[in-house]
């Protein structure tokens, strides 16, 4: 017989209030994102001859593609409708909705814009990104457990949580969601950094953007299937939109693994195109 029935989950959202003024654990999670990402990546950036200058620009561009991303993935993913007839609420972001594919497209955008202007390969800054990006995953799915949002259906499982301050859904245990998707982003983020400590001089292009990509999808297209649904509209889908949204994220990963695989190349030493002959074609000639 276990000890353990399931888990009461009252955790405010709140960390503290003063007046109107309010401070969330979600935007406390999602700010530190940022802020262990940044040392992580000048930690990275530094052994490999680029400038914490570099990073400060990379973290700018990494912000408004995330969040900006995130936003309109959210509006016209899930409720494309309700936005579109009320353009001004998509503005609204402190009111909630942000969506991971839509950051994901935000950053891939924004990344190619940086690479672009400062000069670097495009894959050797997505192959760097994508460890910190892992980290910060883990993070804002923490932030949706304090929110109490995103849980999973109905489980006898003795880790289930009662989300209390979900009434509508309190009277089960559910899947803990957020806690699966942040762990397993999390343990992602450990082999991918573990990856470049030991091997970053040998690393092929692509290699940890690959692995990060299918690894990252694959389980969300698997953890959607415990999943409460996010709007209604996904009640007669066979698949929902965050399962249709990875499957071609999980071919993009799979292509990448294929091409290192098939033609592995070594990364340009600190990314830099600047340092090759002629480094803008050469640039144009090495495929993603």
């Amino acid at each position: 017989m276990s000890i353990l029935n399931y888990i009461t989950w009252d955790v405010s959202p709140s960390i503290f209030s003063i007046g109107a003024f309010e401070v969330r654990w979600y935007g406390l999670l999602f700010a530190l994102a940022f802020v262990f990402g940044q040392r992580i990546l000048t930690k990275i950036y530094v052994a490999e001859g680029r400038t914490e200058g570099d990073v400060d620009v990379i973290t700018l561009y990494m912000i408004i593609g995330t969040v900006v991303g995130a936003r309109l993935g959210h509006t016209l993913f899930y409720q494309p409708e309700y936005y579109l007839s009320n353009p001004i609420e998509i503005l609204k972001i402190w009111e909630g909705g942000l969506a991971s594919h839509g950051a994901t497209i935000g950053i891939l955008l924004a990344l190619w814009l940086f690479s672009r202007k400062q000069k670097f390969d495009y894959m050797w800054v997505l192959d760097r990104i994508v460890i910190v990006v892992a980290l910060g995953g883990a993070l804002i799915r923490l932030g949706n457990l304090m929110n109490s949002e995103i849980f999973g259906r109905p489980t006898d499982l003795p880790w289930g949580f009662i989300f209390v301050r979900q009434s509508e859904y309190s009277h089960v245990p559910r899947h803990p969601t957020q806690l699966y998707e942040s762990l397993s982003v999390f343990l992602l983020f450990v082999l991918l950094y573990w990856l470049w400590k030991k091997y970053k001089e040998a690393l092929p292009r692509g290699l940890l953007f690959g692995i990060f990509v299918t690894a990252l999808f694959s389980f969300r297209f698997v953890v959607e299937f415990l999943k409460e649904v996010q709007v209604e509209k996904e009640e007669t889908m066979a698949l929902n939109i965050g399962q249709q949204l990875s499957i071609p994220l999980i071919l993009v990963g799979l292509f990448i693994l294929f091409r290192v695989w098939q033609n592995p190349k070594p990364a340009l030493p600190g990314g830099r195109l600047e340092d090759q002959p002629d480094g803008r074609q050469k640039a144009d000639t090495r495929k993603v």
